[in-house]
């Protein structure tokens, strides 16, 4: 295992990961659907737990998470707000974006699951992270197409 490769993958799933929490919570208030809303309860505390996961994994491995926030999310988020401002609170506009945020995090995902030589139970909390990940993904789309 590559220390720096490791902690720096972790980190980027980190930060996907608060920005997918920030998101979901954005995206409550900019709707009014009981439904949506405990919808991105759900997924809102689903990244919170993943955070704490990633991070108890990175205490053991001794790496340190990254405190500064990224770009990348605070630009989707920001874009969320708009959404939901300019669409008067439009269902579909705003699952829409909820799915495109998915994406990211699918990616970065992805992206860490290349990640060569991880410690097993790592590599495990990733792909189970991952399968709940996509399992966003395809709701969102779901979501999204049945709103039109």
């Amino acid at each position: 295992m590559d220390a720096k490769t490791t902690q720096a993958g972790l980190n980027e799933l980190i930060e996907t990961l608060k920005d997918g929490q920030k998101g979901y919570a954005e995206a409550m208030t900019d709707v009014e659907d009981a439904d949506l809303k405990d919808t991105f309860k759900k997924y809102a505390a689903q990244r919170a737990s993943y955070i704490t996961e990633l991070e108890d994994q990175m205490f053991k491995l001794d790496l340190k998470p990254d405190e500064s926030s990224s770009v990348t999310g605070t630009v989707h988020r920001a874009f969320i707000n708009l959404k939901g401002l300019v669409t008067s609170k439009d269902r579909h506009s705003i699952l829409a974006e909820c799915e495109r945020g998915e994406d990211y995090a699918k990616k970065a995902y992805e992206t860490a699951q290349q990640i060569q030589d991880l410690p097993a139970e790592l590599k495990a909390v990733i792909e189970k992270q991952a399968a709940g990940i996509k399992q966003g993904h395809d709701e969102m789309r779901a979501l999204r197409d049945s709103s039109k």
